[in-house]
């Protein structure tokens, strides 16, 4: 079933800031019956925004989704964020101890559970304007949830009642005084507040089911470029990093509630993929440092093993992880390291998705192409394929006195990771938004500049 909205209806988006609007209400499919077992009603809510009032990111609206199934995916997934792997093997895995991770959307919740019930909870004696608000309309839904009854009363139903009370709970001040954000609802305080519920769920003892239907029930779009990809990953990190380092960490929910020791650790691993940007920053560079600085970390015979997946699918995926690890968690990382310090606040950035008319043609020359912006996340990747680069210019032509045969190794990683940032090199000519703009390209030369000098300088107090 479809439905479109009518150019009249559109009325109330027009000259709507995103930072500032009134609540906005639609009606988009109303179950005129009212039949139990009719289709619902579909309402599209977007709650009221103020520059006074903290939106507490997608936590304070839930009207962005972002679905892990995806209908535009390009062939191979050139930009590793199909996920195809991450939830298909590793949901699947999860899926055996208390469930997998909420991952924002493309799932059920049950409304006892988002009201912060524990499985064998009952309803307290608490005052329910205090815990939900004081909308007569809700509390009593509410009330009715957490007695263990449907939430649907019996009485004549009116939808234009509710879509009045929906009116004053989608105000941005409707949650003062509530409980909302910190016992009910989508928790606040981080980037990631689809993780930090789940967790807080699992805390609580339920189970989550993980339902791979065929045909997928939810479908959403990916970022199609370089800048909008990457600034997605370091959300994300910054998210993750702030539920790790804060007191909401699975350690602590594992020693004061119920979640899983395994379940902690399979959060702790999904937790701390931000932190692995500065070691494997240093084994990037380690490489282009050995083979310049004549010397070598690897021993000098070693046998690499393959793995038997699509082979295009399974380079990109190793290829856009070290790109994002340098660039997208490496910045997530800093933005929570400066969060923590007091320096700074971490700000949402929504990720801004292409959405084609047309079905995208896999012969299209320009598909799964690497875009470039004057973003600062772009000036480390670039500075390290410029350095492996000029190693392996130097390792051909450069006079050594360790042989070539003893740094086969580095080189031969040098290589693989000349062609891990190779859309960086091909950055370096190419034009319009598939060009690195000079400005990056100046800032990235200078860095490496800089650690030449470092390697020069090293190497005369060396002699």
């Amino acid at each position: 079933m479809s439905y479109e909205l009518s150019s009249a209806e559109f009325v109330a988006f027009s000259n709507v800031e995103r930072e500032n609007h009134p609540t906005i209400i639609k009606v988009i499919l109303e179950n005129k019956e009212t039949r139990p077992d009719g289709l619902p009603h579909l309402v599209y809510v977007s709650r009221e925004k103020h520059p006074r009032h903290p939106h507490h990111y997608k936590a304070g609206a839930m009207n962005v989704l972002t679905p892990q199934s995806f209908y535009d995916g390009l062939k191979d997934d050139p930009f590793g964020n199909q996920l195809v792997v991450l939830y298909k093997y590793v949901g699947s895995g999860i899926a055996g101890l208390q469930g997998p991770m909420y991952g924002g959307t493309g799932c059920f919740h049950r409304r006892k559970v988002i009201y912060g019930l524990w499985p064998e909870g009952k309803l307290t004696d608490e005052r329910l304007e205090k815990t939900f608000g004081n909308s007569k309309e809700f509390t009593t839904t509410a009330a009715r949830i957490l007695s263990g009854l449907s939430g649907i009363s019996h009485c004549p139903y009116d939808l234009l009642n509710r879509v009045e009370a929906a009116q004053q709970v989608a105000t941005c001040s409707y949650e003062y005084g509530t409980s909302w954000g910190t016992k009910i609802g989508w928790l606040y305080g981080t980037t990631a507040e689809d993780i930090l519920t789940g967790m807080r769920i699992h805390a609580k003892g339920w189970r989550s089911t993980y339902c791979q239907r065929d045909p997928p029930a939810f479908l959403g779009c990916v970022p199609s470029g370089g800048p909008v990809s990457l600034t997605q990953r370091k959300r994300w990190a910054t998210g993750l990093l702030e539920v790790q380092f804060s007191k909401n960490s699975p350690f602590i929910a594992t020693l004061t509630a119920k979640l899983q020791f395994r379940q902690c650790l399979a959060y702790m691993w999904i937790l701390s993929r931000g932190r692995r940007s500065i070691p494997e920053l240093g084994y990037i560079a380690l490489p282009a440092y050995c083979i310049m600085a004549r010397s070598h970390f690897l021993p000098k015979s070693w046998s690499p093993s393959l793995k038997s997946q699509a082979l295009r699918a399974c380079w990109n995926n190793l290829r856009m992880g070290r790109i994002t690890t340098v660039t997208a968690r490496l910045f997530g990382f800093f933005s929570v390291i400066l969060k923590l310090l007091g320096l700074s606040k971490t700000i949402f950035e929504v990720t801004k998705k292409d959405q084609s008319t047309t079905p995208v043609e896999d012969n299209d020359k320009d598909a799964g192409r690497f875009t470039f912006d004057e973003s600062l996340i772009f000036v480390l990747a670039t500075t390290l394929a410029l350095l492996h680069l000029v190693a392996l210019v130097a390792a051909s032509i450069g006079p050594s006195h360790v042989g070539i045969e003893s740094r086969i190794g580095e080189v031969i990683c040098s290589v693989w990771l000349v062609l891990c940032f190779f859309p960086f090199l091909t950055g370096l000519f190419g034009k319009g938004k598939y060009g690195i703009p000079t400005s990056t390209i100046c800032k990235s030369a200078a860095l490496a500049l800089l650690f030449l000098a470092c390697i020069i300088t090293r190497e005369r107090k060396s002699f």
